[in-house]
This record gives structure tokens, sequence and C-alpha cells, in this order.
């Protein structure tokens, strides 16, 4: 086989070998440096590399160009290149020959084959130069066959100074993750600090909270800490009306110190203690009266029930005394009492009475008016109003308390809640249909008919206490003189329903204007007939002009 001619063409990381006989006569060669040649023995070059032209002259280069053959087509037939990826051969036919060697992933990868056609040559031997990859292209048969791998890797250029080399994918991926896994791990870190800071801060509060609630001892208020009046404040301003929200409560009942035993009742006992260096109520129910309990806590809770004249309502708990479960309730304290104790101890005048008796009809509106609206109130009627279940507050007005007997309405959807306590309201309070069983329990109206009759018996207890001309009588309750101190159902239901008998009425009265007139407002209480008896609003408002009148008399 005729021996072809070999083109000497390149550029970083690319070499051409020319032959190694003595170029052409008449073409004169400028000496270039020594480039490393991928076979076994260095070749001397014949010229630079067309990127490194600036060691040879522009018209040389043109020269040789237009000497020196470039490809197969300007030989005798296509060349034989040893080839590596070749499914049936080793060989392949070009163009022209290559060996490459390219830089992926860390890892040296060779390959020898040809090029088929000048456009391949062209697009593989005069791309740019790579960090990544170096090409040798020859153009003489099997001219690509003895090409060492360590030829070629001197062929590839190094980086230039300063820049780094590409890394792997595993070293990128090593790179991005570990510091995301840092930071997880930093966070799932700081998440069990602060929850175990939280957990101890809890138990501490816990300690605390059982030390406080003794029956011994004081506490005080520091400067800037939320008192009584703050919250209660806080709760009548929020839009509810209802007391403390439950988490408060929680923490209310648990720092109050009891201090001394003020009443005794049917339910338990009341106790003042004191919540942050003030006064509050506190009622203890006995296991066994859970159920009363629970109704007045639940009547207490009830949206908008905050008012003037019914007391207010702070918070509920369950704890421990005595190795025995104790249910509180927690008010406000009136150090007054309630109006049954009052009385005893104070006859009071014209215009005392009357604010007292007109603050128990305002109460008693507020609980028996359904209030309509996104947080409405139902309609609430008492079923066990009496003088010792209404206290008198220091400005000598009253509020109603005990709401454990209590009956809400609803008239958006007809709905009547009795409550499921058994228990009944106080016999001698008790309104003759009550007595002789004749109410009807599905109706709402009559039991407000039948705290109406209550409060006519609670207005003869003021008016029996209150100064005319000088004279007052002593306190007695409601049928004093008719039945036992004890009365059972017969013998309040043979003085009320069988004799319709009232309580005494003492001819003075009647000769005072304003007794007079509680007479009247009275007996309108004590109809037989519950349809005929007046409205909570109604004595309001007639407990009101009489106490204008009286008012405007005095200063006149």
């Amino acid at each position: 086989m005729k021996k072809k001619e070999q083109t000497a063409v390149g550029g970083p990381g690319r070499h051409y070998s020319p032959d190694t006989t003595t170029p052409r006569p008449g073409l004169l060669l400028r000496p270039c440096p020594l480039f490393l040649s991928p076979y076994d023995e260095p070749v001397p070059p014949v010229c630079c590399s067309a990127v490194k032209m600036a060691a040879c002259s522009v018209p040389l280069l043109l020269l040789l160009l237009q000497v020196l053959p470039t490809s197969a087509e300007d030989t005798d037939g296509p060349l034989v290149c040893a080839c590596d990826k070749c499914q049936e051969a080793v060989e392949c036919r070009g163009t022209s020959c290559f060996s490459s060697v390219k830089r992926e992933s860390g890892l040296l990868l060779f390959e020898r084959g040809c090029l088929k056609n000048d456009q391949q040559t062209k697009l593989q031997c005069y791309t740019s130069p790579s960090l990544n990859k170096a090409i040798y292209c020859c153009a003489q048969d099997l001219c690509n066959a003895n090409a060492t791998h360590g030829a070629l890797m001197a062929l590839l250029p190094s980086a230039p100074e300063g820049e780094p080399m590409p890394y792997r994918v595993e070293t990128m991926a090593l790179f991005v993750l570990a510091p995301v896994v840092v930071l997880i791990l930093l966070s799932v870190v700081s998440v069990l600090a602060c929850r175990r800071l939280h957990h101890g801060r809890l138990q501490r509060l816990q300690e605390f909270d059982t030390e406080q609630g003794t029956i011994d001892g004081l506490i005080s208020s520091n400067v800037g800490d939320s008192t009584l009046a703050d919250l209660l404040d806080h709760s009548c301003t929020s839009g509810s009306g209802s007391g403390l929200p439950f988490l408060v409560q929680r923490t209310v009942a648990r720092q109050i110190s009891l201090l001394e035993c003020v009443g005794k009742g049917r339910y338990g006992e009341v106790w003042r203690g004191q919540w942050q260096g003030e006064n509050v109520a506190v009622k203890i129910f006995s296991s066994r009266d859970e159920k009363s309990w629970f109704r007045e806590t639940e009547i207490y809770n009830t949206v908008l029930l905050r008012h003037d004249n019914i007391l207010g309502f702070m918070a509920s708990d369950m704890t421990s005394r005595n190795s025995s479960t104790q249910l509180w309730l927690i008010t406000h304290y009136h150090e007054n009492g309630s109006l049954y104790d009052y009385l005893q101890r104070v006859a009071v005048e014209t215009m005392e009475g009357l604010a007292m008796a007109a603050s128990v009809a305002s109460g008693l509106v507020h609980l028996h008016t359904e209030i309509f609206g996104t947080e409405g109130k139902p309609a609430i009627a008492h079923r066990d109003l009496k003088s010792k279940n209404i206290l008198v507050t220091k400005d000598l007005r009253c509020c109603i308390a005990d709401l454990g007997l209590a009956v809400t309405h609803s008239q958006a959807d007809n709905q009547l809640d009795v409550g499921n306590n058994p228990k009944v309201g106080t016999k001698r309070y008790m309104a003759p249909e009550v007595l002789d069983e004749s109410i009807q329990v599905d109706c709402f109206d009559a039991y407000k008919r039948v705290d109406i009759w209550a409060f006519g018996l609670v207005l003869w207890e003021i008016a029996r206490r209150t100064y005319s001309n000088g004279i007052v009588e002593e306190y007695k309750p409601p049928f004093y003189d008719q039945v036992p101190n004890d009365p059972s159902f017969d013998d309040m239901r043979k003085v009320v329903c069988v004799e319709q008998q009232r309580p005494f009425i003492p001819n003075r009265w009647f000769s005072d204007p304003t007794l007079s007139a509680l007479v009247k407002l009275m007996k309108e209480c004590w109809y037989q007939n519950p349809s005929a008896r007046l409205t909570a609003l109604r004595i309001k408002k007639t407990l009101d002009k009489i106490y204008s009148s009286l008012d405007k008399s005095k200063e006149s």
C-alpha cells in the first residue's frame, strides 16, 4: 500500500504528526517548539497549532494549507484507522484517524476511531480547547494505533492557576447535602431543648400552684401583675361576658389561699379567700353535689351573662383537700354578705330599701331577657330566688347569686334546658303552682312567674326592715307566723294553696306612701293565677318610678 502523506494540523489539546520524511522541496518551514506526540517516539513538528499561530507567519500558514493534503480525499482513498467502538471489527475507514481522552466524573475515557468526512474532521479537530477533553488527529493508515494513554493524558491542558478543577457528582452532592443535614440536626436538637425547658417550667408552675392552693398563707400581687379587676374587665370587654377563659380559671383556682369560712349551706361551704391580694368568695361543693356544681358552672359560663346585679363569676375547678375531692366555684366577694344576713343586722332607710329592691329587679330582668345575636344569651329563670341567694354590695345594691337550679330557654330552637339536678328550690319561697304540682313544666314562662312570686316575698322582707316614721319591725322570714322554721311541702301547700294566705302586712305600711306603693306591687306578684302576675320588667319600671318620685320629693 502506498504510504500517504500526513497533514500537520492542530490546536491546544490536539496535534497532527507529520511524516518523518524530509519536507517537499521549495517549502520553507519556520522552526516551532517541540510538541509531545502520542507515539512512543517524539516526532519533530513541522508547524505550530492553529491557535498558537503566533510562532508562524500568516503567509506561511496559508501556503502550508495550500501545499499539504488535508484529508484522504487528496490521497488514493479512505484511511484505515484503529477503532475501539466498532462492533464488527477493530478497524474503520474514514478521511482522518483520531485518538482522544476525556475526563468525566473523575475518570479518564480513552477512544480511537475514524472521522468519516471532512465536516467531522473540522468539527472534531478544530474545536476550542477544553479542560476535560483532548484529541489527536492524523492522516495515515493506522496512525492512531500506537497512541499511548500516557501521551494522550499529557495532551490534556492543565487548569489555569487559581481555577478549580471540576468536581465529581458525588463530591458536589456531598457539599450540598452536608450543610442541609447539619441544619436539620441542629433544628431537632433546638426543638428538643426548648420542649425540655418548657416542660421544666410547667413542672415548677405546678409545684408552685400546689403550694399556694392551701388553706394557709396570703398571696400579694406584685407591682405590674394582673389583678382580679384587670382580668374581669378584660372578660367584660372581650365580648363574651361569660367569665375568664378556661385555662385562666385553672390558674386562678390553683393560686387561691383560703382564709376563713363565712357560711354553710345545703350544698357545702363558702370561704373567703385571697388571690393576688384581693378577696374572693370560694363556694366549696362536696363530691356528692357534683351536679349542682356543674350546673351552676354551666350557667355562669353563659355568654353575655355578666351584669352588675348578677354575682360576678371568676372560675371553677376541681381540687383535692385532705384526701377528698372538692369542687370549687370562685366568685366576687361581698363583705356585707347575703341580704338575709344584712337585714338581720341592719335596718335600712326608705331610699336604701328601694335601691336594693330595684337592683334585684334589674338583675331578674337581665336573667329573664333573651339576647339575640351571633353570640347571644338565652333567657334564664332562677327557680330558687330568696334573700339568702341575694348578696349586698359595698354601695348597698344587690346582686343575684346561686344559679344551680336555673332553667334556660332559647327561641331559636325553642329548647328548654331544665338540667339534670333532681333538687328543687326552697319550700318557703315556692309558688302555689309548684306546691300543688300544677305548673307547666314544659313552658318557660311558667318558671319566670315562679321567680316573680319569690321576688314578692323578698320585697316583703326588705319592707319589714325599712324605716317609716322612725318605726321598723325586726327581721322575720315570710310566713314566719304561719309555718314552722323548717316547713314541709304539706305545710306550705296548706297555707298557700288551700288557705291562700299571704305574708302579714302591718298597718303602718299603708300610712307611708312609699311602703304603700310597695304593698300594691308585692300583692301583684302574689296572684294565685300565675298569668296575672307582673313581669320582671314591669316591676323594675315601677320601682324606678317610685324611687324617682321619692327623690324629687326630698329635693323639694
